[in-house]
């Protein structure tokens, strides 16, 4: 009888593979695969329930940054396991653990990083994060707008044949000077958000993709080449805002999943009244009342009561299930017909929903290999620019009496054609266009690594629910009857 060690507690894994589904709105499904899809697989990045001092961190938008952070601050407070960065919402902990340090100094070495910071306020972070985004789009438009008007005030001047002809300027002609400060002030807004952060790249002797963008930008104005300069930095201001308009999406779909479990749920005290509490207020062992069309608020045993309950938001099964004293209910769930009394058996941060979330959290920490690929490359393939661009800048006059300006030219020449903004741009970019294409059609994907995913697999199987479970099934044990061979009978039922 072939046993499959996946799908040992069918109800078990699904709450694992689904974020949600059915009629509470949002995504159909949360999709995943292999153990770091699971629930309890969340490590540092994303664990929100992290105790110490939190902080609102603008700029924190993806794995580099947390690199970043955990560089620059990872020594002061005792080692990167001290601190945890919840990507989605903008938020780094620096735990108990941490050598003792004061929030200023803190606050003073994540500027330093080219970010800023405050101390974590939830009520504000909304906003926080609103005007964040609100920031990047309005200098990002900006450069948008002014490299247009360079754009199309060369193809005025110059007219089709010109425009098509964009990199080769006007010719023999000077670049009317209309055109050079509608490129420039393209640079300047497409360059304001990266520049603090290349700054301090350079300070730290550690350069990365913001460092070398702007010394691209920087080498071709010495060029003479605006238009290059600013499409460079346009696309790659676009580049960013793209990526913090992602982790807005996901934060959007966290907050549908936070919606699902009520906020208050009825207990009952030990003289038999009953009172609206807080669900993060509800102890293990508190009983609850949950009555016929209510969600459930915390996870728990049915102690008394029958009905039957749609854990579609759960397990992703639309079909309700019959509920008795002594079964497990979820939170988030739906109860159906008849009241039911429950005892709490896991606090609210703890519940099965509560995991999901921390999981949707992490997404964004979960890039494709894609993406992890290109920020490795980079930080190997970024000094090596810089070291190849000064010595060819440097060597050449000096070891064989070069022409000074000739080489300094060819540097900046290569640093400009050796930025890769093009591979830096398509990744996120494109990840993101499967995200937001996926959450239209009702799909909520749990991040780029399980875009790519699909595209390795051979063959798909799918019960009844819809879900999407791995499984790897083996032969336990074999029983024949009537005399059969063994070998005979795995051959048949091969």
């Amino acid at each position: 009888m072939p046993h499959d060690g996946h799908k040992h507690d069918h109800a078990h894994d699904h709450r694992h593979d689904h974020a949600h589904s059915g009629d509470h709105g949002g995504g159909g499904a949360c999709c995943g695969s292999g153990d770091g899809a699971m629930c309890g697989d969340i490590g540092p990045v994303g664990d929100v329930d992290a105790k110490g001092r939190s902080f609102r961190v603008n700029g924190l938008d993806c794995a580099e940054e947390v690199a970043i952070l955990n560089k620059v601050l990872g020594p002061e407070v005792g080692g990167e396991a001290h601190l945890a960065f919840d990507v989605i919402n903008g938020r780094m902990t620096v735990l108990d653990t941490a050598t003792s340090m004061t929030d200023d100094k803190i606050i003073k070495l994540i500027g330093s990083t080219g970010m800023s910071a405050s101390l974590w306020d939830a009520d504000s972070a909304a906003a926080d994060q609103a005007a964040h985004l609100k920031r990047q789009k309005f200098f990002t438009a900006l450069s948008a707008g002014f490299w247009a008007l360079g754009l199309i005030w060369h193809g005025v001047e110059s007219g089709t044949a010109g425009l098509l002809r964009i990199f080769s300027d006007h010719g023999e002609t000077p670049m009317p000077v209309v055109e050079i400060g509608a490129f420039l002030l393209a640079i300047v807004f497409g360059a304001w958000l990266v520049a603090p952060k290349a700054w301090s790249s350079a300070r730290r002797l550690s350069p990365d993709m913001n460092l070398l963008m702007i010394v691209a930008v920087s080498g071709a104005i010495l060029l003479g080449a605006y238009f290059e300069a600013a499409t460079v930095a346009f696309f790659f201001s676009l580049s960013l805002y793209l990526e913090s308009w992602s982790v807005g999406r996901a934060r959007n779909a966290v907050a549908k999943l936070l919606d699902l479990a009520p906020p208050t749920a009825r207990v009952i005290r030990e003289d038999g009244s009953e009172a609206d509490v807080l669900a993060a207020q509800v102890a293990v062992g508190d009983r609850f009342i949950v009555r016929g069309g209510d969600r459930i608020p915390l996870d728990g045993e049915v102690t008394d009561g029958i009905g039957g309950v749609n854990q579609a938001p759960i397990t992703g099964e639309s079909a309700e299930v019959a509920k008795e004293p002594g079964d497990e209910v979820y939170a988030g769930t739906i109860n159906g017909d008849g009241t039911l009394t429950v005892r709490a058996t896991k606090p609210a941060s703890d519940t099965v929903l509560s995991r999901i979330i921390r999981m949707v959290s992490d997404a964004h920490s979960r890039r494709a290999d894609v993406e992890q690929w290109v920020a490795k490359f980079a930080r190997i393939y970024t000094p090596i620019v810089m070291l190849l661009a000064i010595a060819i800048a440097v060597l050449p006059p000096l070891a064989f009496g070069g022409a000074w300006d000739y080489w300094f030219y060819n540097a900046l020449v290569l640093l400009v054609i050796a930025c890769p903004c093009a591979l830096v741009i398509s990744t996120p970019v494109s990840i993101v266009a499967a995200l937001a294409s996926s959450a239209r059609n009702g799909v909520l994907i749990k991040g780029g690594a399980y875009v790519e995913a699909p595209g390795r697999i051979t063959a798909l199987a799918m019960d009844k629910t819809g879900t999407i479970t791995e499984g790897e099934p083996e032969v336990a044990s074999v029983h024949p009857l009537g005399g059969t061979p063994e070998r005979d009978l795995l051959e048949v039922a091969a």
